[in-house]
């Protein structure tokens, strides 16, 4: 008879696309994962994976059972969340996702009033990129991702909650700091500083450099809002950083200048994400609620 374990290691193995690491995140040996597999093959009567490829492919009926088994996961373990759930109401951990262009600057003070309100409910908070962070959520891996819009995937819960004010900022000493009016033309040609190619951050900054003329300085990219602020200061580029981080302790504008441009505004819409018919569904959206009414707090009522 096939077992649900069985079938958590082939979706390991479709999701790493290698025996090794997919034995790792399911923390089972090598020759362990390989065995389960021939006998979950032998069950079914079919070939799931190319085992000659590099890196490992499914096969056509393989990548059917995947979407199925992945499914059926989840079913389990929305099962297993429901249980939990009645045993202790508001309460057990939970594995949130945030991308690190605004966790580290709006979830401190967020993290501090839930805990208070819910002392037995804990987040487990990791940041990424929103993209694979999405995919982490359709998978399970993850129960709850804060990220700017948009968010791809199926069967998800997308929740809007408020929108951002972008900024572009400069190196204090530059000429177009002092200018007493700055208009789009005046930064053609300008490099500007971004993430890389994953996050959309770096997206967005493609788009405005492509309206203004100017350039995405491709070979210096930053990990954080920190190191992006860091090297604009130092007068390597420009850079768009995001209202709340301008507005924040660890953020602000002690090295950068706030350009005020004419012709130009922009901004970013931020949602709370998790899966359709999850059992913690009402949990997460008391975390969704406590997270706009922070950034509305901050931001102001306009920017819902």
């Amino acid at each position: 008879m096939s077992t649900l374990r069985q079938f958590t290691y082939l979706v390991a193995i479709a999701d790493y696309r290698n025996f090794r690491r997919a034995a790792d995140a399911v923390h089972v040996s090598q020759p362990t994962l390989s065995q389960q597999l021939r006998a979950l093959e032998a069950r079914l009567g079919v070939t799931l994976v190319e085992r000659n490829e590099s890196p490992v492919q499914l096969t056509p009926i393989g990548r059917e059972v995947v979407t199925r088994a992945r499914k059926l996961l989840l079913e389990v373990k929305d099962i297993e969340d429901m249980t939990k759930r009645a045993k202790t109401g508001i309460g057990g951990t939970i594995r949130f996702g945030v991308t690190p262009t605004l966790g580290p600057y709006l979830m401190p003070r967020i993290v501090a009033s839930l805990h208070r309100a819910h002392p037995d409910m804990r987040l487990y908070v990791r940041e990424g990129i929103p993209d694979e962070q999405a995919r982490e959520l359709a998978r399970g891996e993850l129960d709850m991702i804060l990220s700017p819009l948009p968010v791809s995937g199926s069967a998800l819960h997308i929740e809007p909650l408020f929108r951002e004010p972008l900024h572009i900022v400069c190196p204090p000493d530059h000429p177009v700091a002092k200018a007493a009016l700055v208009r789009k033309q005046d930064l053609a040609g300008a490099g500007f500083l971004s993430f890389d190619q994953r996050h959309h951050a770096y997206r967005q900054v493609r788009e405005v450099c492509e309206d203004f003329g100017a350039l995405v300085l491709e070979d210096y990219q930053g990990t954080s809002l920190d190191a992006l602020r860091q090297m604009c200061g130092s007068g390597l580029g420009f850079a768009i950083i995001p209202e709340l981080y301008l507005r924040s302790e660890v953020g602000g504008e002690d090295m950068v200048k706030r350009l005020d441009l004419a012709d130009w505004s922009a901004s970013r819409s931020i949602a709370a994400v998790w899966r359709d018919g999850a059992a913690y569904s009402d949990i997460y959206r008391i975390i969704a609620e406590a997270i706009a009414g922070e950034a509305r707090r901050i931001l102001g009522e306009d920017f819902r």
